[in-house]
């Protein structure tokens, strides 16, 4: 899961700086999925290069990906977004979505594979 964090976080890098050069937006808040986005990198390479953090790693990425649904839904309603904005915070819903999906898969994948080996003990 690290290495899609770390994947996660450089396509909401890329999509921010996208839709900030394409929307030739002077607003700082164009720019909030990199933001969102490194802080992912950010917890990718941490869980990469301490595998005893990696599971708390994890989960405090899944933590940042339904915040980042949350808060780009919350948006979206609230403001009522078109444009860039609106595409913005639609492909930030869907892949952190996608992640959260991933997430709770190899969570699970690791508490059956924790059982089993409890198990064969």
């Amino acid at each position: 899961m690290a290495v899609k964090s770390v994947v996660l976080g450089l396509v909401l890098v890329a999509l921010g700086v996208i839709v900030s050069i394409a929307s030739s937006s002077d607003s700082v808040t164009s720019y909030i999925p990199s933001f969102i986005g490194a802080l992912f990198v950010a917890l990718g390479v941490v869980g990469a290069l301490k595998p005893d953090l990696n599971h708390h790693m994890m989960h405090g990425a899944a933590m940042l990906a339904l915040l980042a649904i949350l808060g780009s839904l919350g948006s979206l309603i609230g403001r009522s977004s078109t444009g860039w904005a609106l595409f913005s915070q639609l492909v930030t819903v869907v892949l952190c979505g996608g992640f959260i999906f991933l997430a709770v898969q190899s969570f699970k994948q690791a508490r059956l594979a924790r059982q089993a080996a409890e198990a064969a003990a």
